[in-house]
């Protein structure tokens, strides 16, 4: 892995974690204030945010190696059309599972499907913008 790997992967991890303080940190807020008895607390929850720091780490990662991987050079599309492969291969199961399991409204598994979707177009065009061959 070089520099342009190393660049790419801290530029996907800040972006990651920027849009989703603007999902759910602020478009979903109030959302997520009328579900509080569907959540742990907010004190438990900041508590285990490590957890979540380091995973994203780790998949991000994952999704930035399998990038290279296959990386064929074409420019900013090729980063949309893996960000939008990925997005929905892990916002569909994400999204829906998650509709089963909590008591949550349709609204917002639609909210995050299509949000995780278009969240991972922007990484994959990062992730092509940044690691593209001189």
């Amino acid at each position: 892995m070089n520099n342009r790997f190393w660049m790419a992967f801290a530029a996907v991890y800040v972006s990651f974690h920027l849009l989703g303080f603007l999902l759910h940190g602020v478009m979903l807020a109030d959302t997520y204030k009328a579900l509080a008895a569907v959540w742990r607390p907010e004190a438990e929850m900041q508590a285990k945010m490590w957890v979540m720091f380091a995973n994203s780490a780790v998949y991000l990662f994952l999704f930035c190696y399998i990038f290279t991987r296959g990386y064929e050079n074409k420019g900013i599309m090729e980063g949309l059309r893996y960000g939008g492969l990925m997005g929905l291969f892990v916002s569909i199961m994400t999204a829906y599972d998650s509709y089963v399991i909590y008591p949550v409204p349709y609204s917002l598994v639609l909210t995050w499907f299509v949000s995780g979707v278009v969240i991972y177009v922007v990484l994959g065009a990062v992730l092509a913008s940044i690691y593209k061959r001189a």
